[in-house]
């Protein structure tokens, strides 16, 4: 009796698992990415997509970014307009259903803090939209920061309303954002640790990332995975506040606590450099170290000390700063009151248009609270709202603006008639030098003067 072989059916994608299938499209170039959140994280991600050959929906709920978007012009400084030209297949909309057309989604929404806790509503409901329209098939990943258990206990739950299950349906992962705004640093050059529900959910997001970035990490859950975030910035939080700390208490034992940093720095293991400054602002190293604490507390019904303690020492640091310009005033003969001060810089960062959290603006609230004559000058923020109680980028209260201060020229001019240069924050660029010279007396709080000499100098 002779045996007869079978072979196994060919595989055809009706055959196949509807996460095995997407994954053939994504690695085809076939799938259409969606990116929901249009920021500083969530654009880069849509034109990193768009340029490796994948069909781009963009979704965003403020009408005017959609506006920007459809005629091609950027609002985030590491996104030019050409680039925006050049995406061959990009739908821009404000309606989520469009979703629907998507293989990949991408949620990038903010996650910001609201009473000391963190805000995941922006998350949630775009999850929800998420749901409306989700089919077998498609993958569906958070890169927003967040507490560790989100993406479990929060999306997935939201996302399997309905019939369908992760990881056999649908695919759902973390995958935390690593953007650097200001630094030129491309998306690809930068590893992205991804984390599925489960292998299957791992793989095809693998598979999509690869396509972006250079490096793909793998870690065993989402829960690692957000915690992998909160650690990156947790890091940077505790370190910035040790440097503060130590720049704060230096004059009093006589140290130059710049030259001390860069000695420290010129060791070749067991240090990494961090340098002092009027505080910490922007989305992730001000607010991200407090989802963490916060969750702890509500665990164990403690917060973690070092962040705590690092986060009050980084939130005193625009008073330090605007009391040490109190003081260089005062050794000039000139007392605070009526003086006539010039902030260069009042984006969080370098080389960025962002105030979200900048101690910068905490500083000029310090300073006109004080009676300051204060202007600024910010090549990235042509003008900010000011209040006596509070500084920041968004609308004030009735009765409590003091008005909206518009960025002035760095001229000579401007130099000359300021009794006091406060660099707060170090954009590229702008002749240092030229300020120095200019200038009769110059507060340096970032160290942008370091390699200068002058007597008109002080530095934190």
């Amino acid at each position: 009796m002779s045996s007869t072989q079978v072979s196994p059916p060919s595989e055809t994608p009706h055959a196949l698992s509807p996460l095995t299938a997407l994954r053939l499209r994504i690695e085809s170039r076939q799938a259409t990415v969606a990116v929901v959140g249009l920021g500083y994280v969530g654009l880069p991600l849509l034109v990193a997509a768009g340029s490796e050959g994948f069909g781009v929906i963009g979704v965003d709920v403020d009408p005017a970014k959609i506006r920007s978007l459809r005629d091609r012009r950027s609002y985030v400084g590491d996104v030019s307009d050409e680039e925006l030209t050049g995406l061959a297949q990009v739908q821009f909309s404000t309606d989520h259903r469009v979703l629907l057309a998507a293989d990949v989604i991408v949620i990038a929404v903010p996650t910001p803090l609201r009473d000391g806790g963190p805000d995941l509503s922006m998350v949630r409901a775009a999850a929800e939209h998420v749901a409306q329209v989700l089919r077998p098939g498609q993958l569906v990943v958070l890169e927003s920061t967040t507490y560790p258990g989100t993406t479990e206990d929060l999306v997935q739950p939201v996302l399997e309303s309905g019939e369908l299950v992760a990881g056999f349906d649908f695919g759902l992962a973390y995958s935390p954002e690593r953007i650097d705004p200001g630094t030129g640093r491309a998306l690809r050059e930068t590893p992205k640790i991804v984390a599925g529900v489960g292998p299957a959910d791992t793989e095809v997001a693998v598979a999509f990332y690869s396509a972006i970035v250079d490096r793909v990490v793998t870690l065993s859950s989402p829960r690692n995975a957000e915690m992998a975030k909160l650690v990156e910035n947790t890091f940077r939080q505790v370190n910035i506040a040790l440097v503060n700390e130590l720049a704060t208490i230096a004059p009093a034992i006589g140290v130059d606590i710049w030259e001390a940093l860069d000695g420290a720095a010129t060791k070749p293991f067991g240090y990494m450099p961090f340098w002092p400054g009027p505080g910490v602002g922007g989305h992730c190293i001000a607010i991200d170290p407090s989802y963490l604490s916060w969750k702890v507390e509500q665990r164990l019904g403690f917060g973690i000390g070092f962040v705590q303690h690092a986060r009050s020492v980084n939130n005193r640091m625009p008073a330090y700063v605007a009391a040490r310009v109190g003081e260089a005033l005062n050794r000039s003969g000139k007392p605070l009151r009526g003086a006539r001060v010039v902030v260069l810089g009042l984006a969080y960062k370098a080389g960025v248009d962002d105030v979200r959290e900048s101690p910068a603006l905490a500083v000029i609230h310090h300073l006109i609270n004080a009676g300051v004559d204060c202007s600024y000058h910010d090549p990235y923020v042509p003008s900010i709202n000011i209040s006596r109680r509070r500084a920041g980028d968004l609308p004030l209260p009735d009765g409590e603006s003091e008005g909206r201060l518009e960025s002035v020229p760095l001229d000579t001019e401007v130099l000359d008639a300021a009794d006091c240069v406060v660099i707060l924050t170090a954009h590229p660029d702008i002749d240092y030098q030229a300020v120095v010279d200019a200038s009769s007396l110059v507060f340096d709080a970032v160290g942008a003067t370091r390699p200068l000499r002058s007597d008109s100098v002080i530095r934190l």
